[in-house]
């Protein structure tokens, strides 16, 4: 049984909502290496974070405190739809509102409708604490969630405010150990390569097309190390303990300065 799970707070932010699929036994925290902190040191047996979202890409906080910060392995993914609706004090109209309040991620997911209204955007540490701040403020408005608006007696003034219909955001749930094999697993692994130079990368993405092995996403990050000096972080099907995987591996870890693998999981359906 999952239990004591922490998750990037505070209540009524698509994080909670993720959370509360797996359990009710939750414990908020205010950043996401916090979250990552508390399964390391055992407080909570796992954590969940968001990692990407379909328009504004991948959340470079929790890219960088898996690769630097800790060593966490992805137990599961959760992917849900994310519903903006722009969230007001009772009574208020849409016309009334000059300032609209949420996280960047948020807002970055609503510029359309930001615009075509002339709001002046405001960042906030997240869409609940937004969704709070604006309380008794009437010509401020938030972005958030349903949920948010419920905590915090708020109205929804318009619903589903957001640039593009499909917006779904991809959170992953860490543990000290990942997932057992299911026969419908993905993988995750960072890697770095020796120098940059023509066909290098190239090189180690044929390593997978040999084994037809599909790759789910690649992204790119700096490594800290100084300018031109990437990670790059690969999805991919397969369990790492299928022997395709392991040859896989074994040949990426000949190849790469560098190979971390984030743990195997169940693919979210």
């Amino acid at each position: 049984m999952i239990s004591s799970i922490s998750f990037l707070g505070p209540k009524g932010t698509f994080t909670h909502e993720a959370a509360n699929l797996l359990t009710d036994d939750l414990i908020e925290y205010c950043t996401i290496p916090a979250v990552m902190e508390s399964v390391d040191s055992g407080e909570c047996q796992f954590g969940v974070v968001p990692i990407e979202n379909s328009i504004e890409g991948p959340v470079g906080a929790t890219l960088d405190s898996l690769a630097h910060n800790f060593d966490l392995k992805i137990y599961k993914e959760i992917i849900i739809p994310i519903n903006h609706n722009l969230l007001v004090n009772p009574g208020v109209k849409l016309e009334e509102i000059t300032d609209v309040f949420s996280h960047s991620q948020a807002l970055g997911q609503c510029r359309k409708f930001i615009n075509d209204y002339g709001l002046q955007p405001h960042y906030a540490i997240s869409t609940a604490r937004a969704a709070k701040n604006i309380i008794g403020e009437n010509n401020f408005a938030a972005i958030g969630n349903a949920k948010a608006a419920e905590l915090y007696d708020l109205e929804i003034a318009n619903t589903g405010i957001q640039d593009v219909d499909n917006n779904e955001t991809r959170f992953v749930v860490v543990s000290k150990k990942d997932h057992e094999a299911t026969g419908n697993d993905k993988t995750s692994i960072i890697f770095s390569i020796f120098e940059d130079h023509p066909g290098e990368l190239y090189k180690i993405l044929g390593i997978f097309n040999k084994d037809n092995i599909n790759l789910t996403k690649i992204e790119s990050r700096p490594s800290k190390r100084g300018l031109g000096k990437y990670l790059f972080f690969v999805d991919f099907y397969g369990h790492r303990n299928d022997n395709t995987i392991k040859r896989i591996l074994k040949e990426l870890e000949l190849n790469t300065s560098f190979l971390k693998v984030l743990g195997s999981y169940p693919e979210f359906k």
